[in-house]
């Protein structure tokens, strides 16, 4: 295959180690054409190569060819990655369109986005996560494929680039980021969460007995379920529909609304300690029980399906296997291979510390330097107690007002005036029906049309007390949205940024001998340290143990260099809970 001259001009990627917003060329886009597939070197002045045709199956090695020198462009990493990654070949860096489209559609800093947003062939959302986002955040539900041929490609390449370079430079940083997640999450799925099947057998033997033919339910469950209908004094009880269990509640003197673990735990009958574990035990049973198990983590690896950009914040969701909802009591299950360790590691309270580079309030700030952020809090004399701290902060972020967090944010507002103007403006900005933006540019929804006839309505003559009570319970709502949405959504950000430099220093770490490999993480990460897991502030790397210092020492170094791309040179670190796991499955 015979590239355009530009194709082999080497510029380094935003998806690079530290590399800030600057012009990334050249570009190779590639699509459907025919029955096979096109690519199309794309210039830095952005004049189009010959366009190339080759076989599908031969992707791989042209990646694998071109790669150094190349951003490859492409509709959807999750349709084009996959197959590339299986032949063992990495790829540096990407621009996903669908992902880039969403961002740059949205964004109340794109420049000229008209033309991107009448292509609405683009407006297709991911898949609809099972991890149970809130109701703030749930996905479009009428999600649909995008365009995955050469012109759909190229049109739409166009249109974005033309809108990234009349924009802010965030969002040429924001677009990269969330690309490079997409390889991350690809990968991360190929690879596998290192699985121990026995390990998780004996968690769900010890916690519900022994595994019952075709699925049934086991015998702790059981047993529950004869004891609750015993105290309810109905042998035919319907324990699974809340209607009819509320019904039998009500029977025996139980007034609850709902069957939630809140509030059945408010009240005090003999019934209400074996319901609530009944339902903690049918839920790991349901959710990740033996089923699951054979479905999601066979042969040694959990392989979750991950949605980048799957909220609207920016955070991940999962469409596959509940990786976002892992349950603490299967952790052991998680096991490095023999001859390889888990490097584990989660930033502690990165939300607040976001808060604080945003707002660049030195105050809050100072708190969190080498130290428990809350404990920081706490030794400044603005609360009293850590839990009051953290309650505070959290409080102050989602918008409480009554309570314990309610009772103690004023504290804050003297003590970090800056970092809470921050969050009080983006609220007000939301209950005034406007939108807010992330640190790079990710913007929020505007308002429903329902919600602005509710505001419209108050307003009117005929308004009754009830109509503005409801209208102002609804500015309320959406200004607690848009105060959170700022800080979670940087989060994503920083995080993303994360998982980038993170991926391209174990990539350069030397690969181990074969006789040292695991083959179960696939040919492209059997023989090198490679990300495994990431649940919005945590990652797990599987490494051989050879290399555990050097993944470890790469986890901390790429959390610095992620402050530094995004923030600058702040007095603020991203304090890091790291461990080093040496239990390994059996062989």
């Amino acid at each position: 295959m015979r590239l355009h001259p530009g194709a082999r001009r080497g510029l380094r990627a935003l998806t690079d180690p530290g590399t800030t917003a600057g012009s990334i060329a050249p570009w190779i886009v590639v699509g459907n054409a025919g029955g096979g597939l096109a690519l199309v070197p794309i210039a830095a002045d952005g004049t189009a190569g010959e366009r190339l045709l080759i076989e599908r199956s031969a992707l791989a090695r042209e990646a694998a060819r071109t790669d150094a020198a190349t951003r490859w462009v492409w509709s959807d990493t999750s349709s084009w990655y996959p197959a590339v990654i299986a032949e063992g070949v990495r790829v540096s860096r990407c621009h996903d369109l669908r992902l880039a489209h969403a961002i740059l559609r949205d964004s109340a800093r794109s420049v000229g986005a008209d033309a991107l947003r009448a292509a609405v062939e683009w407006d297709a959302a991911a898949s609809v996560a099972d991890d149970g986002p809130s109701a703030l955040f749930d996905l479009d539900p009428g999600a649909r494929e995008v365009p995955h041929d050469i012109d759909a490609a190229l049109a739409e390449f166009a249109r974005q680039r033309a809108v990234i370079s009349a924009s802010a430079a965030g969002l040429r940083l924001l677009v990269a980021a969330e690309s490079v997640g997409a390889l991350v999450a690809a990968e991360m799925h190929a690879a596998g969460v290192p699985w121990d099947g026995d390990v998780h057998d004996e968690i769900l033997t010890g916690m519900l007995g022994e595994r019952e033919p075709g699925n049934g339910l086991p015998a702790r469950i059981e047993s529950l379920a004869g004891d609750i209908r015993g105290l309810l004094g109905d042998p035919a009880a319907s324990i699974d529909s809340q209607p009819k269990l509320l019904r039998s509640l009500h029977r025996v003197g139980v007034a609850a609304t709902s069957t939630s673990k809140w509030e059945l735990s408010e009240y005090e009958h003999p019934v209400i300690a074996p319901l609530l574990e009944y339902k903690r035990l049918m839920r790991l049973f349901t959710a990740n029980g033996w089923a699951w198990r054979d479905e999601w983590a066979p042969e040694g690896r959990f392989r979750p399906v991950y949605v980048p950009g799957g909220v609207v914040t920016g955070r991940w969701a999962s469409s596959g296997g509940g990786a976002l909802q892992m349950p603490r009591q299967l952790r052991p299950a998680v096991r490095a291979d023999p001859g390889w360790t888990l490097v584990v590691a989660d930033v502690a309270q990165l939300e607040p510390r976001v808060l604080a580079a945003m707002s660049r309030d030195a105050a809050l700030a100072d708190s969190a330097r080498d130290t428990d952020l809350y404990e920081g809090i706490v030794s400044r004399g603005v609360v009293s107690t850590r839990s009051e701290a953290k309650f505070a902060l959290l409080g102050a972020m989602y918008g409480a007002t009554t309570g314990d967090s309610g009772r103690l944010v004023p504290a804050l507002r003297r003590a970090y005036p800056r970092a809470m103007g921050l969050v009080d403006d983006a609220a007000r900005v939301g209950e005034e029906g406007g939108v807010v933006s992330t640190w790079l540019g990710r913007s929020s929804p505007p308002p429903s049309p329902g919600w602005r006839a509710l505001q419209g309505h108050a307003g009117d003559p005929d308004a009754t007390e009830i109509d503005r009570g409801q209208a102002r319970r609804a500015a309320r709502d959406r200004g607690r949205f848009t105060r959170n949405f700022v800080v979670q959504g940087t989060a994503a950000e920083w995080a993303l940024a994360w998982l980038g430099d993170l991926r391209a220093r174990l990539a350069a770490l030397p690969h181990v001998d074969e006789a040292d490999a695991a083959p179960r993480s696939g040919a492209l990460h059997a023989r090198q340290a490679h990300l495994a897991f990431f649940l919005h502030d945590e990652v797990i790397v599987h490494s051989p143990v050879a290399q555990a210092q050097q993944a470890a020492d790469a986890v901390v170094l790429a959390a610095e260099a992620a402050t530094r791309l995004l923030f600058g040179d702040i007095p603020l670190d991203f304090r890091l809970d790291l461990q080093v796991r040496v239990d390994a499955a059996k062989g």
